[in-house]
């Protein structure tokens, strides 16, 4: 693992933001491991620090300016709106809508062909992220590259668009059908920012 990766990890244990336990993630999928990033972005020194090393890394991705930074609420706020603080960019969110659609709302708008970027805290499926990179480009924006602080799937989510992660991991993760940890009898936590 390189050294900065390394580094945030050592930040993500003395915050308290490693857990170890029987986790029910976003995805559905179940994880013996769970990186609480809000843990971390509490403070807003570590915020802006990750903020600007994940808009380093985006950077080398595009070769335009990019004014708009866009995350998908609640997880992907605060880094979201650090990177685009770094870029001297503006920032919007997306929520689901009353039918689980990913949608801009609160009035944020795009202009046609506008370049953005998908800044969030955590991918595991990259399901989040991919809902973004889509709502964009119904909007008429041009997603060009979406970024995070980790990424739990080994480099192996596909987010429709180029990607970045400050820190890559394969952790666990297993179907809860086939779960040990259910089988142990080890009750689940959902520690994530959407209900179950």
């Amino acid at each position: 693992m390189a050294p900065q990766a390394e580094s945030i990890l050592d930040l993500f244990r003395t915050t308290g933001a490693y857990l170890n336990g029987h986790f029910r993630l976003t995805s559905g999928l179940h994880s013996p491991a769970y990186l609480q990033c809000a843990l971390v972005l509490q403070y807003p020194r570590h915020a802006a620090e990750l903020g600007g090393l994940l808009a380093d890394e985006l950077r080398k991705f595009v070769s335009e300016p990019v004014g708009l930074v866009v995350s998908p609420a609640l997880g992907g706020l605060i880094i979201g709106h650090e990177v685009a603080r770094a870029l001297g960019a503006r920032f919007i969110f997306t929520e689901r809508d009353e039918n689980k659609k990913m949608t801009l709302r609160r009035g944020f708008t795009v202009t046609p062909g506008e370049p953005a970027l998908v800044v969030e805290d955590v991918v595991t499926t990259g399901g989040s992220t991919r809902d973004v990179v889509d709502a964009l480009r119904a909007a008429g924006a041009r997603p060009l590259a979406a970024g995070s602080i980790v990424d739990r799937s080994g480099g192996h989510a596909d987010v429709g668009v180029p990607r970045v992660a400050l820190v890559t991991l394969q952790v666990l993760t297993y179907d809860p059908a086939e779960c040990p940890l259910c089988a142990q009898g080890l009750p689940a936590v959902k520690p994530g920012s959407r209900p179950a």
